[in-house]
């Protein structure tokens, strides 16, 4: 707004002094009226009208003309006025520019804040400093239900078994600058403890976030749900090295080129795939492990891992060689297993 002040300004200094200049000219050269010299009225008396030049144009030409030259106009009294676009005023700020969507990161689900803060998994902008990058971060460093965490001495009990709803389904895939992450379509979701939550996405954290016991596993695939109400529940499937796993290489396959780029596959895959045949899990309440940390979300830990190739996990070790959050305080929390 100051710049567009500043230009408005020279632009009416500069029609004043090409006016004040031509006048001056038109007074040095232009002959007197014969009224004047005759002591009678001359038409530049008249009011509303200007005298004639003497080369045959009048005032009202030339403040015409350089009112046509500034791309602006003459007011009623003569003046130049200096408009902006139709439509347009001065107090309005310029719009912004379209903001390029936001991609989710890690366990997205958050409302974007309009802050971009950089957060890293080292150095400067890392987990022992997210809590410090931004006031919404708040909650890395005074959380007292953080993920992830060491599990050990979970009380077994017959814990009720997770109903999964998963089907072939379209998927999009980003690399979102900190995982890789699948945006999975509507339609797959799991019920537990009487509520129903839709899967948004899964991604990947190498190694392991959780540990079992103190045991930390090569990788770790997050699948996060979201309920009809904005709770979170997020089922972790641990991964190991052995054989070849078919949807994770469907996912390596449709990676795109490049970073925030969301790529939507041609293909399908079966989030069963993800699954362990074995699906008994341990569950207690934490948080989201990237920021901002937001604590109440549901956890439920598959006991069995599955297996991805040795070249599978030296695929993401190439884009993300760590990109774990280390283990937080359990804070005397509840944890239970299925027997």
């Amino acid at each position: 707004m100051r710049k567009f002040r500043n230009v408005l300004m020279a632009a009416c200094c500069a029609s004043s002094l090409l006016l004040g200049q031509a006048l001056a000219n038109e007074s040095a050269s232009a002959p007197l009226p014969r009224a004047a010299k005759e002591g009678g009225k001359s038409e530049a008396s008249v009011p509303g009208k200007a005298a004639p030049r003497s080369g045959g144009e009048s005032l009202d030409d030339l403040r015409q003309k350089l009112a046509e030259r500034l791309g602006s106009k003459l007011g009623p009294a003569g003046q130049l006025q200096i408009s902006t676009k139709a439509g347009a005023s001065e107090e309005r700020a310029p719009s912004p520019a379209p903001a390029r969507p936001k991609a989710g990161v890690g366990h997205a689900s958050e409302p974007h804040t309009g802050k971009e803060t950089h957060w890293s998994y080292e150095g400067a902008g890392g987990p022992d400093h997210w809590g410090q990058l931004q006031a919404d971060f708040s909650q890395c460093s005074t959380g007292k239900r953080q993920s992830p965490i060491d599990i050990r001495e979970g009380i077994a009990v017959d814990l009720e078994p997770i109903s999964f709803d998963y089907k072939p389904s379209g998927f999009s895939v980003i690399d979102n600058g900190h995982t890789v992450q699948v945006n999975v379509a509507a339609g797959n979701a799991i019920r537990i403890m009487g509520r129903r939550y839709e899967l948004l996405q899964f991604h990947f954290h190498r190694p392991s976030e959780e540990r079992i016991n103190g045991r930390q596993f090569d990788m770790v695939m997050h699948l996060v749900h979201k309920d009809s109400e904005g709770r979170l529940a997020v089922v972790a499937v641990l991964l190991e090295h052995g054989s070849t796993h078919p949807l994770i290489q469907t996912v390596w396959a449709n990676l795109p080129l490049e970073k925030m780029e969301l790529l939507p596959a041609q293909v399908q895959i079966d989030p069963n795939l993800l699954l362990p045949e074995n699906r008994l899990y341990y569950t207690y309440m934490g948080s989201l492990t990237t920021p901002p940390c937001s604590e109440g979300v549901l956890w439920m830990v598959l006991k069995s891992p599955v297996q991805a190739s040795t070249q599978q996990i030296n695929i993401f070790s190439r884009l993300y060689p760590m990109n774990a959050r280390p283990v937080q305080p359990l804070q005397g929390r509840l944890i239970k297993e299925s027997n």
